[in-house]
């Protein structure tokens, strides 16, 4: 090797390796210092990405319990009133009973009658006055309260929608309905295709629409209610769906693939129809013009129809109360009064009814506080492995770092040291100069 001060090839390697070895160095203190060994996206690019992922699942289940326990709290507050009420038709059927006895003197009717007006008065109170932050229980609305949980993701959640069956008077309980799990959805493609797979045009949000959607809901007494829509743009139609708060129901626009529907272009876009209510029923309707609904493009004259809505599962999963398909059983208490022997042993039949009524909404409410509880142990149970996850990937080994700052810090001390020898050598020159 010849002997030269142009280059020190020496040092340059050794100033590298030193940079290198200081690199490592800082990388490692880092971790030991943060608790961390993933800080930047370069430290493990793919790790990071699962360690952000398993971070949005743990806030999400994390919430959902939270959920769950808010769910909880106002099933019990129902639970309460319904038990409440129970006692005070135990005490009504006493009156009822007693005043059905010939024994008693007009005065004395009177005034087991103006007891049980009273206990009829306070049941009606009670569904009226029970509230839950500060909104009423006892709504009857068959949109229920929905409470959601999961991990944030369409698969990995549920909606368990709270169905609280009107409570007044002259509606006591509520017996008949069912329970049932589903995530169905339906599909509208609004997209025009030219011949073979080439997606012609594309559906907008400002596209003008004629025609409507029609949801026929069956109401908790088995009547029939209507909503039909009057938007005239794609954009305007999925708000107006979303602003009606259709029980179960909510409308977005996405394209074909994610709506799961194969018999058109995966790029065609239409309105996703979440419909998880077996209570609701869709529909499009007919136009002067004879077809179901169509989409008039604000740019062309092109239009489509869409023949039928198309089946899809691409919906979160929704557990809900359907009520019966001829209306759910309830007692008309405002009607009953024991002004006479035989008015009381009529109302002795309607409280009978009454009571059994209350029991089976009490027993729904009950189950929906069993349902909710387990699965605020599942959402507790999955969060505490994810975090578990998470540790494993995101933590410092201690052990391991501290090995290696050692070897870097000696790799650092002995690279100074080469660096320092391989500049003397170029001092050797001077000497053959002497």
């Amino acid at each position: 090797m010849a002997l030269g001060v142009l280059n020190n090839i020496s040092a340059i390697y050794a100033e590298n390796y030193l940079n290198i070895t200081n690199n490592n160095l800082q990388t490692v203190l880092q971790q030991l210092s943060s608790g961390s060994q993933i800080n930047s996206g370069s430290d493990n690019p793919a790790g990071l990405s699962l360690v952000n992922g398993l971070g949005v699942d743990s806030a999400a289940l994390t919430q959902s319990e939270t959920n769950s326990t808010e769910g909880v709290g106002l099933l019990q507050v129902a639970d309460g009133a319904l038990l409440q009420v129970s006692s005070l038709l135990n005490r009504a059927i006493t009156l009822a009973t007693e005043a059905s006895n010939g024994t008693l003197s007009s005065s004395q009717d009177a005034a087991d009658n103006e007891e049980y007006q009273s206990i009829v008065s306070e049941i009606n109170n009670i569904g009226l006055t029970t509230t839950f932050n500060q909104n009423q229980v006892f709504t009857g609305s068959q949109a229920g309260v929905p409470i959601y949980i999961g991990d944030s993701s369409q698969t990995g959640s549920s909606v368990d929608d709270l169905y609280f069956a009107k409570l007044t008077s002259s509606s006591v309980g509520d017996s008949g309905g069912t329970v049932q799990q589903s995530s169905a959805a339906e599909f509208i493609d609004l997209s025009a295709d030219a011949a073979g797979p080439v997606l012609a045009k594309a559906a907008q949000q400002s596209d003008a629409i004629a025609g409507s959607l029609v949801f026929t809901i069956v109401n908790p007494d088995g009547t029939t209610s209507t909503i039909t829509t009057a938007a005239t743009t794609l954009g305007a139609l999925v708000s107006e769906i979303n602003k009606d708060d259709i029980p179960g129901v909510t409308a977005s626009i996405t394209t074909a693939a994610t709506a799961g529907d194969t018999a058109v272009a995966a790029g065609d876009t239409g309105i996703l129809l979440t419909n998880t209510n077996a209570n609701v029923s869709i529909g499009l309707s007919t136009v002067a013009a004879g077809p179901p609904a169509t989409v008039a493009f604000a740019d062309t004259t092109t239009a489509t129809t869409p023949a039928a809505l198309f089946a899809s599962l691409d919906a979160t999963t929704t557990i809900t109360y359907v009520t019966a398909a001829s209306g759910d059983l309830t007692a008309n208490l405002s009607i009953t009064n024991l002004s006479t022997q035989a008015n009381a042993q009529d109302a002795l039949t309607v409280l009978n009814n009454a009571t059994t009524y209350v029991a089976a909404q009490d027993g729904y409410v009950g189950a929906q506080i069993n349902t909710l509880n387990a699965a605020s142990q599942v959402m507790s149970t999955q969060q505490e492995n994810v975090v578990s996850a998470q540790n494993a990937i995101q933590s410092t080994d201690f052990a391991s770092a501290t090995t290696s700052m050692s070897n870097y810090e000696i790799l650092s001390q002995t690279g100074i040291a080469a660096l320092a020898q391989a500049n003397s050598v170029e001092q050797d020159v001077t000497k053959l100069l002497q």
